[in-house]
């Protein structure tokens, strides 16, 4: 047996070398056509919250469509900071007179994307395929979620309105070279016993307009928002280039952290 053994590792040595030698350039390669921008967000109520000591996380994914892209593999470099050190310190911010401090991971404002090479798309694809078995999502996009529509049922719809007024507001910006586009979104929070609120709206200027007067404008199409909610997807077309999604939690958190996984696609309009 130890015979057999001494001529099988060999031979899977150099079978190894040769398929290097011959393919290995593609291993570095990526199968994906889309770009990724992918980053977080992390959010330190202050004590004027009735959520204090709790803080939030934003996960996002954006993939979507560059026609100028030169990405053609894993090319980011984490020790490299130069590009995101104009987003990404600590900032003090404040929402209706309460205090939050903010601090983007990785948040290039569309300037720096990547594309997984075929190894890092193989292992990725056998992760979402388990999450899909699992129920987490529904498809197998490994960087793309579609959540199921899942409603709050803790909250009836008037006390959400009510609790909405006093909550923390994000606004999270799609990435796009078209004057007018298409997005596909997932939404999901870890805490079912609270919600959240997303409209897909024009420009960040609505973030202001909602808190000065809890009034803002939205894309009104069935699939480009939703109310009350622990996990949503929709699709919103033909919205222009400074769109994003506007997300809004209740003041009311109970967790130490709480994580919300936001999936943003491009869909490019025929």
């Amino acid at each position: 047996m130890k015979n057999i053994y001494y001529f099988l590792i060999p031979l899977i040595a150099l079978i190894v070398i040769l398929f290097n030698a011959f393919f290995g350039h593609l291993l570095f390669t990526s199968p994906y056509d889309q770009d990724i921008s992918k980053y977080s967000i992390y959010i330190h109520l202050q004590p004027e919250w009735n959520s204090y000591p709790g803080n939030i996380l934003f996960d996002v994914t954006n993939v979507w469509s560059n026609p100028k892209s030169n990405v053609t593999g894993f090319g980011y470099d984490s020790s490299d900071t130069t590009m995101f050190s104009d987003y990404n310190s600590n900032q003090l911010h404040y929402q209706k007179q309460k205090s939050f401090v903010e601090l983007k991971h990785e948040f290039s404002n569309c300037e720096s994307s990547w594309k997984p090479h075929l190894y890092r798309y193989a292992v990725d694809s056998i992760r979402s395929s388990s999450e899909s078995l699992q129920g987490i999502k529904l498809n197998n996009d490994p960087y793309v979620s579609i959540y199921k529509n899942i409603p709050n049922e803790k909250y009836s719809l008037e006390k959400q309105k009510e609790l909405v007024k006093s909550g923390y507001v994000q606004f999270i910006p799609i990435c796009t070279l078209e004057y007018f586009t298409s997005y596909e979104f997932g939404i999901s929070i870890d805490d079912k016993n609270t919600f959240f609120d997303a409209y897909f709206v024009p420009s960040e200027i609505e973030l202001n307009h909602y808190l000065d007067n809890n009034s803002f404008i939205f894309y009104d199409q069935p699939k480009c928002f939703t109310i009350n909610h622990n996990s949503f997807s929709g699709i919103c077309n033909n919205v222009t280039k400074n769109s994003g999604l506007l997300v809004i939690i209740p003041d009311n958190l109970k967790l130490s952290l709480t994580k919300i996984k936001i999936s943003l696609h491009e869909k490019l309009l025929n």
